[in-house]
């Protein structure tokens, strides 16, 4: 049976448990900076970190801008800008890299190239308009990298080289990075240790989803570092249960259509996330829309009016 994954979020009531501003070195060549955005999807807020120990840096999810905006806590990344400098110190930086655009991830590489002149690098620039409910951030409108990286292109500097990993799926221009001199894997949202990923058609596809998590079981990454939640520190036993777990989401979706009559997306959310935190039943919802139309592609099921109907259940 797959492996059960966190569906609400765990986080302490006491701040000092996420102590944001801080830089944390986590191995020799990597610092931890957490951004000040804790929520319902960010847990205790987007994870930056800093990659390098010599006269240059790289810089990977620099997080949200530095202002908010009403209703959306999760993009009020005040300081945070101010506190990846102060863990970058006296080095250079050489390049401000994102794993996808999703306003508490990449926002605030605009400050940090015009504080430090350094380019900006990595995943494709993604504009999205929303279709429904969103599940966490929004799309980052307003970013332009000066160079995007392809799958297996690399960024080197002082003692260290970063490869980038496409891993589309959460979203279609996320990348993970890896750092070759430790062995570890940046992971973003595509992997996190603390909850499953949001895939939110349109722009989320689970079939892409699935097949980037089966990249990185075949890999041998020594350990995974998420934007969010502690680091993953048995990457393929997770990532095995991550496909199980999505396996036994499309198995759930089957029996509920099985049962007969035409099911819309609530019913499917109110079956399968029995206990799931209300503020998160938004995000349940486009996950099983993300299941629904890979399995209209496999030809096992089909939209009908309002709802959606079983084909076939093999």
């Amino acid at each position: 049976m797959a492996s059960k994954l966190p569906e609400t979020p765990r986080i302490s009531p006491n701040p000092e448990d996420w102590p944001t501003g801080l830089a944390e070195r986590v191995e020799p060549l990597v610092q931890r900076v957490l951004a000040p955005n804790p929520s319902p999807y960010t847990l205790t807020g987007t994870e930056t970190y800093v990659v390098g120990a010599g006269a240059d840096v790289a810089v990977i999810d620099p997080g949200p801008a530095g202002t908010g905006e009403a209703g959306h806590a999760d993009t009020n990344g005040a300081g945070h800008v101010d506190a990846i400098l102060v863990a970058i110190g006296d080095a250079r930086l050489a390049a401000i890299m994102c794993t996808h655009t999703h306003r508490d991830h990449s926002p605030a590489s605009r400050e940090l190239k015009a504080r430090t002149g350094a380019p900006i690098v990595g995943c494709a620039p993604l504009s999205m308009a929303d279709d429904g409910p969103r599940a966490d951030s929004a799309f980052d409108p307003d970013y332009v990298p000066d160079r995007v990286l392809l799958d297996g292109e690399r960024i080197s500097g002082d003692g260290w080289t970063i490869e980038a990993v496409a891993t589309p799926g959460h979203t279609s221009n996320h990348l993970c990075y890896a750092l070759l001199e430790s062995g570890a894997l940046f992971t973003g949202d595509h992997v996190m240790g603390w909850s499953t990923s949001v895939v939110s058609p349109p722009d989320g596809d689970m079939a892409d989803y699935m097949a980037s998590l089966s990249r990185l079981y075949d890999r041998e990454d020594r350990i995974y570092y998420p934007a969010h939640g502690d680091p993953v520190e048995k990457p393929r036993q997770l990532v095995r249960g991550m496909l199980g777990h999505r396996r036994q989401r499309e198995r759930q979706i089957l029996r509920v259509l099985e049962e007969g009559g035409n099911h819309a997306i609530p019913e499917f959310v109110a079956k399968m996330y029995k206990g799931l935190d209300e503020r998160l039943h938004g995000a349940a919802g486009r996950s099983v829309l993300a299941h629904l139309i890979d399995l209209e592609r496999q030809g096992r099921v089909a939209q009908a009016n309002d709802g959606w109907v079983v084909i076939r259940a093999d």
